[in-house]
């Protein structure tokens, strides 16, 4: 297991992250959802789904809603404006921490986080495009769960 970027979001996370900050369209969001440990596909599997409901059509299930555990949903107040580093040559994005309050046994051992691109307030699951995800094994105890992407950011962009 290891992070990575969807197949359907090569080359195209940062044009997602750019759209949430800059409301284009309005509504639009980045989503973050856990995945349940068990069942979970391998990697290899799981880049090859184009949406967050082919993410978990398979085995692979997100962890239930309740007993502390509930979708983020980051708008354009939550987001840093998109700057390239010129100076490192590269593009670096990052999102906030997010904290899961009182998050009970109950809701099963998590193995990822996926971030993800919502167009609009109404989409559906069909219609959210997943663009990274990132290893994330824990097993709630009741405490809060405080998810750090990464230091240097949830995505980077590099030349070839």
């Amino acid at each position: 297991m290891a992070d990575f970027v969807m197949n359907v979001a090569l080359g195209r996370v940062a044009e997602f992250y750019w759209r949430v900050k800059n409301a284009d369209p309005a509504g639009s969001t980045l989503v973050i959802a856990a995945l349940a440990a068990s069942g979970i596909e391998s990697d290899a599997v799981l880049r090859d789904k184009d949406t967050l409901a082919d993410l978990v059509a398979g085995s692979t299930n997100e962890v239930p809603v309740g007993n502390g555990y509930v979708r983020k949903s980051l708008t354009a107040t939550d987001l840093n404006v998109v700057t390239p580093d010129d100076t490192n040559d590269r593009m670096d994005l990052d999102i906030p921490d997010q904290t899961w309050t009182g998050v009970l046994a109950a809701s099963g051992g998590w193995a990822k986080l996926v971030v993800c691109y919502k167009p609009a307030a109404s989409s559906t699951d069909a219609q959210i495009i997943p663009l990274t995800s990132h290893d994330f094994p824990i097993t709630p105890d009741g405490s809060d769960v405080v998810a750090q992407i990464a230091a240097a950011g949830f995505y980077r962009a590099t030349p070839v």
